[in-house]
């Protein structure tokens, strides 16, 4: 439930529709795949503190950047962005998509949509705060702290993969976006698990992970 502080910031996001938040990310992502970084941010930064996907957004290119350098203060500073981004996702969330009440035939409001959307990005957020978790320190401790990132990740987005198989009437413009965003999310989980060796993936079992693979 968001307190007082966060009121300001949901009131501000409203000013600006999904549909809207989405097609200016795209806009900034092509932006940065055409080395325009700095134009990509600029674009960004504005709306940082107010919408997802424009902290989701930005912190990536933090992260992406943070990885081609290879730079400590890089990757502490994307990590602290995707720790911020994840916050501004959190105020945006429920409980669970399953708390998403939705009668037969009936469409979700943009404030229900609004929160799938906040679940996968959330769980983005996860997924490379668990990246950038193994990149700065590469020890067991921070080996177990990503796995328990990445385990809860894949929670989420198995959870909005039911969700989304069960109803399929779900419509709209911006249904590609969240439907991919989730598909991707358990390829990418799938296929790297996938190439662990099973020595590690005994180690995982640490971080939670269960299944007949590990």
């Amino acid at each position: 439930m968001s307190n007082g502080k966060d009121a300001p910031a949901a009131a501000n996001s409203s000013q600006m529709t999904l549909q809207a938040c989405l097609e200016e990310c795209m806009e900034a992502l092509d932006l940065f795949l055409n080395n325009h970084f700095s134009e990509s941010l600029d674009k960004l930064r504005p709306r940082v503190k107010e919408s997802m996907y424009h902290a989701l957004i930005y912190a990536t290119v933090l992260e992406m950047q943070a990885m081609m350098t290879f730079q400590q203060d890089d990757i502490v500073n994307a990590g602290n962005t995707m720790k911020s981004a994840q916050e501004v996702c959190q105020r945006f969330r429920r409980k669970s998509p399953s708390n998403i009440s939705k009668s037969p035939g009936e469409r979700l409001t943009e404030e229900q949509l609004q929160a799938l959307h906040a679940e996968a990005c959330y769980a983005e957020c996860l997924l490379q705060r668990a990246a950038l978790t193994f990149l700065q320190d590469e020890n067991m401790v921070s080996f177990i702290k990503g796995g328990i990132k990445v385990r809860n990740s894949y929670l989420i987005y198995k959870e909005l993969h039911t969700f989304i198989q069960s109803n399929s009437s779900l419509q709209g413009p911006n249904h590609i976006h969240l439907e991919g965003g989730v598909s991707f999310g358990i390829g990418a989980f799938n296929l790297t698990l996938s190439m662990f060796p099973p020595r590690l993936l005994k180690v995982l079992e640490f971080a939670g992970f269960s299944g007949d693979k590990v």
